[in-house]
């Protein structure tokens, strides 16, 4: 068997070994040949299906958040202490999967981005995508967006990154619709000199990609790429290919909702069958027992007998 390799080197060609940390292991993507597909959970469950999956990472993102913990659209309502608390909750499920988690603005200034870091490293979430809109934000894919000055996204940036968490740090730039591409060019310049593992353009097309690619590749700073694969953007299989967006550097690719808007698909079909004819029969579910699988149920009762026949058996001197 051959050595794996180590999860921060950067000419890895194998980006789904399983070694390392979190932020390493999220490194190693960002330092493969092609892009690593991360799936979007919002809960325990659907976090232990990506993992069971195979999943070499996962995303969390701000909109899912909002909509399943406070049943709120992505107007600003979410605050990193409720994307780090829901983080939290999916290390067991998980079980080592790196998370790449929705940080917003930061939530303020240069100072909150910093504290953000330290709390989403506290929360065992691996890396953070953070963008230059104006607080409080809105869904990326929505109009009347706002952006800060270049001065200030690149602060953000830079605080987060020498928040010192070893976190994988994103900079995620909003400024395509309002701005244009030059704007979007010069401000993943400005990221990559702030220290940013990588840069995420939101809402870019294969041009815009390349432009911000050639960019800081002529710049001595060919940092990878992030690209949404988001349903909030309109269909996802009319994108470009995995191929196309490894030639412009594109490393990870997120899929933030898939997996939500497919869930409740499937909770609107089995309530409707419940209603309609008495119980949920004809909708396609996974037997229970798949589902207590999932989340330990005989590994527990294995330990549980365990403790029990030790306990029996034995005694316990001074306590």
């Amino acid at each position: 068997m051959s050595a794996a390799p180590r999860p921060d080197d950067p000419t890895t060609s194998d980006p789904t070994v399983p070694t390392g940390t979190g932020p390493q292991r999220l490194r190693a993507l960002l330092g493969g040949t092609t892009p690593a597909r991360l799936p979007g959970v919002f809960d325990a469950v659907s976090a232990a299906i990506a993992a069971a999956a195979g999943a070499p990472a996962v995303c969390l993102s701000g909109a899912t958040v909002s909509a399943v913990d406070l049943g709120l659209p992505d107007l600003g309502f979410v605050h990193g202490t409720d994307i780090a608390r829901r983080a939290a909750s999916l290390r067991g499920p998980l079980a080592g999967v790196p998370v790449l988690a929705d940080a917003d603005t930061g939530y303020g200034n240069a100072l909150q981005a910093a504290h953000t870091a330290r709390e989403y490293a506290a929360a065992g979430i691996a890396g953070l995508h953070l963008e230059d809109q104006v607080a409080p934000k809105r869904c990326g894919h929505l109009g009347g967006k706002e952006v800060v000055g270049l001065d200030e996204a690149a602060g953000r940036v830079r605080a987060a990154v020498e928040a010192d968490t070893g976190l994988v740090v994103v900079a995620r730039t909003d400024a395509l619709s309002v701005l244009g591409r030059e704007a979007v060019v010069q401000r993943c310049r400005a990221f990559a000199e702030a220290g940013a593992d990588a840069v995420f353009v939101e809402g870019a097309g294969l041009g815009d990609l390349a432009a911000v690619a050639a960019a800081l590749t002529a710049d001595g700073r060919p940092v990878p790429q992030v690209y949404n694969r988001s349903e909030a953007g309109g269909p996802v299989e009319a994108g470009p290919d995995d191929a196309a967006l490894a030639a412009v550097g594109v490393r990870l690719v997120i899929h933030p909702v898939s997996a939500l808007l497919a869930a409740a698909a499937a909770v609107r079909r089995a309530v409707v069958a419940v209603l309609e004819g008495g119980h949920a029969a004809p909708v396609e579910r996974i037997g229970w027992g798949e589902l207590t699988g999932l989340v330990g149920l005989p590994e527990l009762l294995a330990a549980e007998q365990t403790y029990a026949a030790a306990g029996a058996g034995a005694s316990h001197p001074g306590r």
